[in-house]
């Protein structure tokens, strides 16, 4: 009996011991403690759709345990920044212990303050974080601004935007048939996924050489701001008529442009003039029976760079529609791809033009860049007009006219590893210089005046 109680004597001494070890923190000011950060930078943030949640973690590389006596968000509750250390969501958190060999996990959201006046500012704000008679800060910067916040929005008016502040829009947008909205120079258009642009009425767009308008997505961080299919598109419906977009930029979208139906008088449904529609996930242009007239325009990188389908009416003259391989888009379809009939097999009237243009992909992915695909006894008149482009086999519905066949366009630089992607033309290599027809087409999609021999694309020879 005694031996026994001895024995538990000595357990309970033994398990007191153990207690008091695990109890022991470093005090020492050297102690090693590891940031994995020392600044978190938020790109462009707007207010109705915050902002990603960023991280960083704190590191006790100790054989003991460490207690920070505080982690405090040196703006306090008025900062625009918010605080969670393991789950405690405050703009300072007292005594957190961190196990020997252990981390904790600091979040940092920032939510911008719309009423501001100054654009573009930055939001600046600082963790400090103290133990062992140590204070160590973590900076905290947010390119942040102003904008017109609109959900759900509808245009049943004649309206126009101007370049004031940036538009969001989250939702998505609908202009109504006879209303026409229209946007001046220099505005950005910031759509959210849930955002398409429905445009049953009339769309304008005055963007300049200088000051174009750009579409994207509202995700700015550096994870997001170059994913493509970040927001739905710009759909031109059946009822919508005389679309013109002048040096517009349209990236990042699931599909860049959708047109459907003709546009009911003499003139185009759409005409594109001086445009770039890059980074497309799906089709950059995808026409079903309608009428688009493009000029000086750039369709790149995109899952089919232009779809025509149920016939219609289209020109494309210098324009360049150019495809690589890269970790966003997998170039695994046809640059172009036109038929004049319908999923039901039903056929209708095509004319489509391109004129001195470069339809070109790097890789072997597709043998065949251009695809033609002709039903029924409708008319099916596609003709390329001192065109480059690639293509193995050139379908027979195809008029081919002065053009150059699977010659490399000897772009200025592409490195799609990189992700930059230069198509002006080299004058010195590239077959499409001088390769053109004369045109009433004065200058090219940097504004810069074509003189001389017309060179293929939209970019005339530096």
């Amino acid at each position: 009996m005694k031996r026994l109680i001895y024995f538990l004597l000595l357990l309970f001494l033994l398990k007191g011991i153990v207690s008091c070890k695990k109890q022991t923190f470093i005090t020492d000011k050297n102690a090693v403690l590891s940031f994995t950060a020392d600044t978190l930078r938020f790109d462009t943030v707007f207010t109705s759709t915050g902002s990603v949640t960023q991280y960083f973690t704190i590191i006790n590389s100790n054989t003991q345990k460490l207690k920070l006596s505080s982690i405090k968000l040196m703006g306090g509750n008025g900062s625009g920044y918010k605080i969670n250390v393991d789950g405690n969501a405050s703009p300072e958190i007292n005594n957190i212990e961190i196990e020997a060999g252990d981390s904790i996990y600091i979040f940092v959201s920032v939510t911008i303050d719309p009423s501001s006046t100054d654009l573009p500012f930055i939001v600046q704000d600082s963790i400090q974080v103290n133990y062992n008679g140590n204070q160590k800060y973590i900076q905290l910067e947010a390119y942040g601004q102003n904008a017109h916040f609109l959900r759900n929005h509808f245009i049943d008016t004649d309206i126009t935007w101007n370049n004031d502040l940036p538009y969001v829009i989250s939702g998505g947008i609908q202009v109504a048939q006879n209303a026409t909205l229209t946007i001046e120079k220099g505005c950005r258009i910031y759509l959210h996924a849930d955002a398409p642009f429905i445009v049953d009425g009339t769309l304008t767009v005055n963007g300049t050489n200088t000051e174009g308008v750009s579409f994207q997505g509202d995700r700015l961080d550096n994870v997001y701001r170059d994913l493509p299919a970040s927001w739905p598109g710009i759909y031109f419906r059946q009822t919508s008529v005389n679309n013109i977009i002048h040096y517009g930029t349209i990236k990042n979208a699931y599909r860049g442009i959708i047109a459907f139906g003709d546009a009911a008088n003499a003139l185009p449904k759409l005409q594109l003039r001086q445009c770039t529609i890059d980074n497309i996930y799906d089709a950059g242009i995808q026409a079903l029976g309608s009428g688009i007239d493009a000029v000086n325009c750039l369709i790149s990188n995109c899952g089919s760079n232009i779809v025509l389908s149920e016939g219609g009416e289209y020109n494309f003259t210098y324009c360049t529609i150019v495809g690589y391989d890269n970790s966003y888009i997998s170039h695994k379809k046809p640059l172009l791809t036109l038929s004049n009939a319908d999923e039901a097999g039903n056929s209708y009237n095509l004319n489509a033009l391109f004129r001195n243009c470069i339809i070109w992909a790097g890789g072997e992915n597709v043998e065949n860049e251009v695809l033609a695909d002709k039903k029924g006894n409708t008319a099916f008149n596609a003709n390329f007009d001192h065109v480059l482009y690639k293509a193995k086999n050139i379908s027979p519905d195809i008029n081919v006219m002065n053009s150059i066949a699977n010659q490399d366009p000897a772009f200025d630089s592409v490195n799609a590893d990189r992700h930059y992607f230069d198509y002006h033309i080299d004058k010195n290599q590239s077959p499409a210089v001088n390769a053109g027809t004369a045109t009433p087409v004065s200058n090219d999609l940097d504004g810069k005046t074509r003189t001389g021999e017309p060179d293929l694309g939209c970019y005339t020879k530096d």
